[in-house]
């Protein structure tokens, strides 16, 4: 690894020695590339100045990825860990460990454009939204609760709104690749005067690399849009969503050397995946609207509310469970620009966001896949909301200033159906939290910024922590927290074809959720105790070759995503099986690094190649077991033929893990009798085609 990391380093900073000096084709045929733009911190501003560690993935970095799964494009950014477990069954985490969640998204707030996608109980059905209906991405690493709340350790917003807005199309895809691949989207935008109608639909099936892994999801979005005047906007968003998915289970690791196609295998006491036929059937609805209002050129607003129902079942190797979700809440923010003299210009926002999560929760049991009789039944009801403020400004063009604060309010309460036939609600209320965020940055040059920051963070226990799958409700669960203390800088070109992006962090946690496990195998949580978690993260690109229209090679760019961190157990963290000190955390890789090419060649073809180096991952907190560092190749090719000024087709083919690696993408940590790996497809490959109209 070392000589990776030295010839790594020494091509990196020799290309930006040289990004200067390279040049292909006439002057006049150099593109600029768009100033890149980020809306996260409420209004929109340029990334380089922003005090914050953010990432923008824009529509044409998804075009050229993979686009079946969010799991290789959030990957590509260093600090983020995306798993895919088997066809479906997405986990993420942003500066921490998959620890706290053996399945699902928790401690990372995503947004689906002004609209939480989060509920108030902490959870994140990432997996109902179809990959295609995205056209932005914004992710902002480390906690960032002085705007979005808690359980904001990482925040993703998604922008399902396209930027043509004032144009007329319809589009459609079809890809089909190995293990029964089969992907279709479509899309039609309507533009007429002041109004703009949006409608996206998607289908995908997938057999799956092994047994029990079978995947499909249908998936309709609606987008309507009302311009009345600049002063005004007013759009209306919903989807829905139907995916079921087969979960084949974790397996040991002589099973996994012995067949990693196989699903969970039954055991003298509890049958196997395939006999219960585990697996998730998740319908979601969601609706929102959403109004901005300038009342004049100093103070603004921005308006949303929003409701979602969730209908989940899930029969598991022991049980069979049902929930259904009912979420609604709102979101509100003023905006007023203080002053705006030309070496002083300042902000102050003001808001409020409120969520209200009602659940029931039940568990049966589960005869071969068949729901069977009542275990128990539980009623929670969730609340969240928070009052936020910040204060923005910017000082003779060079010095930018942050300073945001929220007041955090928390609470639940439950009951229990059956058996105990409860006709009251128990209420559990946290203490408000204040979580404070300061930051500032400096532009030393037009194109060099440096920036530091302070910021708390406050995560809650989640629903599904709280009632876990031993269905006992635990009301001694306490939130956990820590301070992040960061610095970094950015660095770009004049023409701002390269860009450098690097930081340094440490997080300070404290009262870390973690879930330990029954010989059942049903799970409970518990504050295990503090952890350390210092990183580094450099995001790099460059056109190396600048696009041009003159020679064979029409464009190279370079991209570099390094993470490497140190995370560890404190000396306070351990549970009743022992002390885990100095132990690394489990679930965590020390070093990953993600390298990718693309280049344009005449004739609108292109061809794009990444590799992924991800080091050794701990799968259990004693740090006895370890899955294997792997390496993974994946390469698309592509050509696009404009079929007028403003249609194009494209066909492309790609392969993944060109390597024929074996390798486990989202282990099962800490798992009984050592059942840690879920396996992931070996070399396979896709074809597909886009048209525009």
């Amino acid at each position: 690894m070392i000589k990776i990391y030295t010839l790594l380093w020494l091509f990196t900073f020799t290309t930006i020695a040289c990004a200067q000096n390279i040049s292909i084709g006439k002057k006049d045929s150099v593109n600029r590339l768009d100033t890149v733009m980020v809306r996260a911190y409420l209004s929109n501003q340029p990334v380089l100045g922003v005090p914050a560690s953010i990432n923008v993935i824009g529509q044409n970095q998804l075009n050229v990825q993979p686009d079946n799964s969010f799991i290789s494009v959030l990957n590509s950014v260093p600090g983020v860990r995306a798993e895919e477990r088997s066809p479906g069954s997405y986990r993420l985490s942003i500066r921490g460990s998959l620890l706290r969640s053996p399945f699902g998204i928790r401690d990372v707030k995503i947004y689906y454009d002004d609209i939480p996608l989060t509920d108030a109980g902490g959870n994140t059905y990432l997996n109902a939204i179809d990959f295609n209906s995205i056209h932005n991405i914004e992710v902002l690493k480390g906690p960032d609760g002085s705007l979005f709340g808690a359980n904001s350790g990482g925040v993703v917003l998604l922008s399902p709104v396209t930027n043509k807005i004032d144009s007329n199309y319809i589009s459609a895809g079809l890809n089909g690749g190995s293990y029964g691949l089969l992907h279709e989207n479509t899309a039609l935008q309507e533009h007429a005067g002041i109004y703009t109608l949006n409608l996206n639909q998607a289908y995908e099936s997938y057999g799956g690399y092994r047994q029990n892994s079978y995947m499909e999801r249908n998936y309709l979005q609606a987008i309507n849009r009302w311009t009345f005047n600049p002063k005004e906007e007013f759009r209306v968003l919903a989807f829905y969503s139907d995916l079921d998915y087969e979960t084949p289970g974790g397996l040991t690791l002589a099973q996994y050397e012995a067949d990693p196609q196989a699903a969970r295998p039954p055991t003298a006491t509890i049958p196997g995946a395939i006999e219960q036929k585990a697996g998730i059937y998740q319908k979601m609805l969601m609706g929102g609207a959403v109004n901005e209002y300038h009342f004049n050129d100093r103070l603004r607003n921005v308006t949303s509310v929003f409701g979602t129902y969730v209908d989940f079942a899930n029969p598991f190797i022991t049980d069979y469970e049902n929930r259904y979700e009912t979420t609604f809440g709102f979101r509100s923010y003023f905006e007023w620009i203080a002053s705006k003299a030309v070496n002083y210009k300042s902000k102050v926002n003001l808001g409020v966001e409120w969520q209200q999560t009602n659940s029931d929760i039940n568990n049966y049991g589960n005869v071969l896949g068949v729901r069977d009789t009542a275990q128990t039944l539980d009623k929670i009801n969730t609340n969240q909301h928070f009052f936020f403020t910040r204060y923005v400004a910017d000082i003779y063009k060079k010095l930018h200033v942050e300073a945001a604060l929220s007041l955090n309010f928390y609470n639940y309460e439950f009951k229990n159906v059956y058996p105990n036939d409860e006709n009251f609600y128990t209420d559990r209320s946290f203490t408000p939290q204040l979580m404070p965020r300061i930051a500032l940055s400096y532009q030393f040059t037009n194109d060099f910024a440096w920036r530091a920051s302070i910021s708390r963070g406050y995560s809650t226990p989640t629903t599904a922590e709280i009632r876990p799958t031993d269905h006992q409700i635990n009301t001694g669960l306490t939130p956990e927290d820590g301070w992040n203390y960061e610095t970094g800088f950015r660095l770009r070109n004049s023409d701002e074809t390269m860009f450098l992006d690097a930081s340094v962090f440490y997080y300070h946690l404290k009262n870390a959720i973690v879930p330990r496990f029954n010989a059942d195998e049903t799970e409970y949580y518990i504050n295990a105790g503090s952890t350390n978690q210092p990183g580094l993260e450099i995001y790099f690109t460059d056109w190396i070759i600048r696009q041009n229209s003159s020679s064979f090679i029409r464009g190279l760019q370079f991209n570099e995503s390094l993470t490497l961190d140190k995370f560890t157990f404190s000396s306070d963290y351990h549970d009743a099986a022992g002390s885990y000190a100095g132990n690394q955390l489990t679930g965590v890789p020390e070093q990953v690094i993600i390298t990718s090419f693309q280049i344009k060649f005449p004739q609108s073809l292109y061809l794009y190649v990444e590799y992924n180096y991800t080091a050794r991952i701990p799968l259990n907190d004693n740090n006895t077991a370890f899955a294997p560092h792997y390496n993974l190749l994946q390469a698309k090719a592509g050509w696009r033929h404009q079929l007028g000024r403003k249609s194009h087709f494209e066909i492309y083919a790609g392969a993944d893990n060109l390597l024929n690696e074996k390798y486990s993408l989202g282990d099962d940590l800490n798992a009984v009798g050592n059942r840690y790996y879920n396996a992931a497809p070996l070399r396979n490959f896709y074809a597909g085609f886009n048209v525009v109209f």
